[in-house]
């Protein structure tokens, strides 16, 4: 469905941020992407849904490709329309709209009135709670009930490629394992297919077939999640585990260096 090869994105035409990085996604599949806050996650996304050209970003080479059609230097509206929608860090929801509202403006692309309102009651069916929310401003929202409309409006939006930054950010983990929940059944209940960048390596793990670990703007590992999990690296770095299964500090930025086998 997916695949990024070999790009590099400048800001500002001095900063390169990512350096020569490619990674595939199969249809169907939820894949995470892992890496350190400044590994550049967010800007992988902002390159493959058209983002980076608001904030002065592009891509100097290397090419995006969707079902084989490139979209590296589309516009985002024209990448929404092909069914990629980036939910962003932070929610970013329309504060001074209602939930209603909200929805309604990722419909813009569609036409048919009838699959409109399908998708509407399928947001509902995943949210029920914000079903008795739709005349209240986004903006009132806890960060859960946000965080809960934001995939919803991605929903509205005929999405075939979602991707994910942060969702878990700034929720309780109560919440955090009922949105990751529901990501799964999307995935598999409506066949969206997922990119997921996830600080909590822990529940991004828990849902993704494949992931790709990040440094310093370029992809140093990626394995199936299973052989993930066991890879000593990244249950001490991203899972906080030593060998013995205990807790180890993140402080201890010397001996991370040493072990970062991947690299060498």
């Amino acid at each position: 469905m997916l695949a990024v090869n070999n790009i590099e994105v400048i800001y500002d035409d001095v900063i390169l941020v990512l350096k020569g990085l490619s990674l595939t996604v199969q249809d169907g599949q939820i894949v995470t992407l892992l890496g350190a806050n400044g590994a550049g996650k967010t800007t992988t996304l902002k390159a493959i849904s058209g983002l980076l050209k608001v904030e002065e970003g592009e891509v100097t080479d290397g090419t995006i490709e969707f079902f084989g059609k490139r979209i590296d230097h589309k516009a985002p509206e024209e990448i929404v329309k092909m069914g990629i929608f980036q939910v962003m860090e932070g929610r970013c929801v329309f504060e001074n709209l209602t939930v209603h509202e909200n929805l309604m403006a990722a419909t813009r692309t569609l036409k048919d009135k009838k699959e409109i309102q399908r998708r509407y009651e399928t947001v509902f069916h995943y949210f029920p709670h914000l079903k008795n929310l739709r005349g209240r401003l986004a903006g009132y929202l806890s960060g859960g009930e946000q965080q809960m409309l934001v995939i919803g409006r991605a929903l509205m939006a005929r999405t075939r490629l979602m991707l994910l930054d942060e969702p878990s950010l700034g929720l309780s983990p109560i919440l955090v394992a009922e949105i990751f929940s529901i990501l799964k059944r999307l995935n598999k209940e409506q066949q969206i297919t997922m990119l997921l960048v996830e600080q909590n390596a822990h529940m991004a793990l828990s849902i993704a077939e494949h992931g790709y670990v990040m440094e310093n703007g370029k992809i140093v590992l990626d394995d199936d999640v299973e052989k993930l999990k066991e890879n000593e690296d990244i249950k001490m770095f991203y899972l906080g585990l030593t060998e013995r299964g205990t807790k180890r500090s993140y402080r201890d930025l010397k001996f991370y260096k040493r072990r970062k086998r991947w690299l060498t």
